[in-house]
């Protein structure tokens, strides 16, 4: 796999997921990644032990993992003068500083932009946030599922009435990894700007942006309509029956998404053993399908209804149209497509704990790149001060001191 970010440091100041796991990404394809650490409990996710919707197993701290795999940690109080001193140290050696503090604590702290600029004026300076850099919410804390699932239109944006209730979010650190590939991105992008035009720039990029970019086409409709984006209700008549979700025998589902109905209806009627069905007067053309699309959509209801999902999958094998399997996290682990690209990749934990974790969703030379695992707390920090020329003895007095873990 090409390392197509060696070469870089990054300086992570950041919490949580959002913007360590964009952190983590750079270093799957090669960054080096120097992740600082509140000196006394290290990153709040190291204590975290359930989400409000995942419990967090005792041999490995999944969650940890997938945001700071690959990383070297340093426990360091960047709230006191000595400690932000080998911060700005640090920085001074580095490519990108990144960081989740809000605006009031990055300037309490002495890490804002001009503060890390007087000392590496050339370093790309990376902030995410909740909800962006200005306006009224600037020095707001946030969450995924506040200022991307909740504040965005998501959540209201899968929510059907019957419901009774906000959805969750569909799995931890939903939003999060999704803004993360975006700041990593992001990052990229300003380093080559550097690269061409010696330029360093300033990257933002918030929770609820990232929401709103992935939501894009749905709020451009609605800014143009005058409402908000709802999904169609369950009911709603279909105008093409080969577009939809269909229960199974056993009680799984398929989902269609053939948009060109009269290039694959003959062929879906053919695969699925039904043949009359491409002849039946209602459904012969195309106009006719979708004059009587409600009839077609009640007919393949009752087909699917008749066979388990594993004989139609059978059946559908080599059906030239569009389908999936609704699938759940540990079958799309399991998906031959899965493993054939090295979607999952192995890891084993500094215990030599084995587990797997996805991949970069980036791929360069058809290889997937293979995450390391995370740091134990300040595992690297010994190493890290040596490398800014500290000795033995400097080291264990800004330990006795409480400057660095």
């Amino acid at each position: 796999m090409a390392e197509v970010m060696k070469g870089v440091r990054v300086l992570e100041v950041a919490e949580q997921t959002f913007v360590p796991a964009a952190s983590a990404l750079l270093s799957d394809l090669g960054a080096e990644v120097i992740k600082i650490e509140h000196v006394e409990r290290g990153d709040a996710m190291r204590g975290l032990a359930t989400t409000g919707t995942a419990i967090v197993p005792e041999n490995v701290h999944v969650l940890l993992e997938h945001s700071n795999r690959g990383k070297r940690s340093l426990g360091l109080d960047i709230a006191s003068q000595e400690g932000v001193e080998i911060l700005y140290r640090l920085a001074a050696t580095a490519d990108v500083f990144i960081t989740n503090k809000l605006p009031r604590v990055r300037k309490k702290l002495k890490i804002d932009l001009e503060d890390i600029r007087a000392h590496n004026p050339n370093i790309i300076y990376v902030r995410g946030t909740g909800q962006g850099e200005r306006g009224p919410d600037a020095d707001k804390g946030s969450y995924d599922g506040l200022a991307f699932w909740a504040r965005a239109g998501v959540a209201l944006g899968i929510m059907q009435p019957e419901y009774g209730h906000v959805p969750y979010p569909p799995g931890p650190g939903f939003g999060d990894s999704i803004g993360a590939m975006t700041i990593a991105g992001g990052t990229a992008m300003a380093l080559f700007h550097r690269e061409r035009t010696g330029e360093a720039t300033v990257v933002d990029v918030s929770l609820m942006s990232s929401a709103m970019w992935a939501m894009g086409q749905a709020i451009g409709l609605s800014v143009t309509l005058g409402q908000g984006w709802a999904p169609p209700p369950i009911d709603a008549p279909r105008r093409n029956p080969l577009v939809g979700n269909y229960l199974t025998k056993d009680g799984r589902w398929l989902a269609l998404t053939c948009l060109q109905a009269g290039r694959y209806w003959l062929p879906f009627c053919e695969a699925v053993g039904r043949p009359d069905l491409a002849t039946d007067p209602r459904f012969a053309d195309f106009e006719s399908l979708m004059a009587h699309s409600g009839e077609a959509t009640e007919a393949l209801r009752e087909l699917f209804a008749q066979r388990t999902v594993d004989e139609w999958r059978a059946a559908l094998k080599d059906f030239i149209g569009q389908w999936a399997v609704v699938q759940d996290t540990l079958e799309a682990a399991n998906d031959p497509q899965s493993v054939a690209n090295g979607y999952l990749q192995p890891c084993e934990t500094a215990d030599g704990f084995p587990f797997s974790l996805v991949a970069s969703p980036v791929q360069f030379d058809e290889e997937p790149a293979a995450p390391g695992r995370a740091p134990e707390f300040n595992e690297h920090g010994d190493e890290i001060l040596a490398g800014l020329g500290l000795d033995i003895e400097e080291i264990l007095d800004l330990k006795v001191r409480g400057v660095v873990a």
